[in-house]
Formats: structure tokens, sequence, C-alpha cells
């Protein structure tokens, strides 16, 4: 029973690890369209997890996505989330020069002020429900089945962070980009706390929405579209 479990545990790390680093290797060296890459992304994010896990135990699958309601703090955390990465941007903004984020989009993926509410619209609601599904889905509340709960725990909120550094090198300067990790391993953590309960994902996915709603917002601002 022991050997099942680490070996089960080894193929959920084994997808993590090839997720990240084959969307880093796109992200950093592929560099394709934004269409492109959200396509890849797709594949890659519920292909991992499909034959690594779930092809064999789908009913493990099945569990992550069984409704049970959101509650009350998810929404109170999603709402000061919306507020706080805001209100952080609005702080920042005098120090930091973001506008390399922009020309970053347009250079490297081809998003611009034309289409990036189609772009603001999937990463909200598609984008965020697949990040959730790999990172808290399997890398969380199905890790911990196979391994004791403060390394799933640590393992997927660090493997979350670092899945966004390839994509943001380029987009600021160093000592910005270590305050974003710092702040996603956090979030990681807390996203998990959230599902740990329910052992759903709907908890995280409501507050991750929320938190991409506020960067969106901000994506509107930096292109001069509000």
């Amino acid at each position: 029973m022991e050997q099942n479990k680490r070996n089960k545990a080894c193929r959920v790390l084994a997808a993590l690890a090839s997720g990240c680093l084959a969307m880093g290797l796109i992200d950093a060296v592929i560099q394709p369209g934004y269409l492109v890459k959200s396509g890849l992304k797709l594949l890659l994010f519920l292909m991992l997890p499909y034959l690594a896990v779930y092809r064999s135990s789908p009913q493990s699958m099945k569990r992550l996505f069984r409704w049970q309601g959101v509650g009350i703090w998810p929404v109170v955390l999603g709402l000061g989330t919306f507020a706080g990465i805001l209100g952080l941007y609005v702080l920042l903004g005098p120090y930091f020069d973001f506008t390399m984020v922009t020309g970053a989009l347009q250079e490297e993926l081809g998003v611009t002020a034309g289409n990036f509410i189609f772009v603001a619209l999937y990463i909200s609601f598609v984008n965020s429900l697949l990040e959730e599904f790999f990172f808290r889905g399997m890398g969380y509340l199905t890790l911990r089945d196979y391994l004791p709960h403060r390394w799933a725990l640590g393992i997927s909120a660090v493997s979350f962070a670092l899945y966004h550094v390839a994509m943001m090198l380029g987009w600021f300067h160093l000592d910005l980009l270590v305050l974003l990790i710092l702040l996603l391993s956090f979030a990681g953590v807390l996203l998990d706390r959230f599902d740990k309960r329910s052992g759903t994902i709907y908890h995280s996915w409501f507050i991750h929405m929320f938190a991409n709603f506020a960067i969106n917002t901000v994506g509107f601002m930096l292109f001069g579209l509000i």
C-alpha cells in the first residue's frame, strides 16, 4: 500500500514538474502568440493530470468538482483580494515602471488594446479554472492523499509561484519580480487552505477569479482603456 502511494505521489510530482517546465520553455524560449500558448497550456494542464492520476482513478477527479456551495468567506476574501491588488498597484505605481508589462504583452504574445478584453475574459474564467485544477486539484487535494499534508501544501504553493516566473520574465524589474513570487507563494498556501475542508476547487477558483479581475483591471488601465 505504501509503495502504491509513493508511486502515485511520484507521478503527481512528475506531472507538476513537467507542466511547469514545459510552460517555462513555451513562455521564455518559444514565445508563441497568446492563442497558441493558451491552447498548449490547455492541452498540458488537462492531459498531464489525466495521465498521471485520473485515468486510473476517475473518482478522485470527480470529487474535485463536487458542488457544495461557496459560502461567505471566499466571497469576502475574493473582494478583499480585488481591493488589495488594486491598492498595491496604486501604492507601487509611482515607484515601479509598469510600462514594461504592456510592451512585453504586445511583443511576446500579441496581446494589444484591441484584443485585451477577450484575453481578460479568458484569463478570468477559463485560465483560472485550469490553474486551479492543475495546482490545487492535482497538486494539493490529490497529492495530500499520498504525502503528508504540509508537503502537499508547500509543493502546491511553491510550484504555483515558480510556474509564473518564466511567464513574467522581462515584465518587471528583479525587485518587483521577487516580491510577486513571494506574494504568489503566500497566495498558493491561502488558496490550498480554502480547498482543504471542502475537498473541491471551487473556493480557490472563486478567489482566483477575483484576483484575475483585479489584474485585468490594472491591464485595462495600462492599455489606456479605462
